[in-house]
This record gives structure tokens, C-alpha cells and sequence, in this order.
């Protein structure tokens, strides 16, 4: 899979911050998901949860959630999927 390298580029974490309401309904809020058949995004690799939200919007994922995801990411923009992206790998995991 191919990902033009704007889509990235770093994004920003205070707009990530402000988009990422309808994503704490999964996992949870600061990316510290509750329930297990979710993934926790805090602390993960910025460049990761950018090519899996491409891949999700492309429909190049499945199973588990996938097509919840797609849905969802299929009105995020490059700049949304930067911006969310550089939040959540800028905070911490749980130890």
C-alpha cells in the first residue's frame, strides 16, 4: 500500500484534540480505551494510526470493527487523519 507522504506529515496535536470526540465513544477518552475489543491509541506510532485510518477509509481493513471504522473514517480528511493521529501518539499509554 501506498501513502502519499502529505498524509504524513506531522499533523497538530491541539487540532487532533478537538477532533477526537466521536472517537473517545470507542477509545475512550485520551485514547485509553475500557472496553478490550477496542484498541488503546495512546502513546501509539504517529505514522501507524495514520496508514491504519488510510487503510480503513479505503476499505483495505476488516474484521473486528472494521466497518464501523471505515464508516468513520470515510469523512476524515489527510489533514483530520494527521491531526488525530499526532494527539493521540502524543499521549502517554497506561502503564
Amino acid at each position: 500500500m501506498l501513502v502519499s507522504l502529505p498524509a504524513l506529515a506531522g499533523g497538530n496535536v491541539a487540532d487532533g484534540q478537538s477532533k477526537s470526540a466521536s472517537c473517545a465513544a470507542c477509545h475512550g477518552a485520551k485514547g485509553q480505551a475500557v472496553n478490550s475489543i477496542y484498541p488503546k491509541l495512546a502513546g501509539q506510532n504517529a505514522d501507524y494510526l495514520a496508514l491504519s485510518l488510510h487503510a480503513y477509509k479505503k476499505g483495505e481493513r476488516s474484521g473486528g470493527q472494521a466497518g464501523v471504522m471505515q464508516a468513520f473514517s470515510s469523512s476524515l480528511s489527510d489533514q483530520d487523519i494527521s491531526d488525530l493521529s499526532a494527539y493521540y501518539a502524543s499521549l502517554a499509554p497506561l502503564k
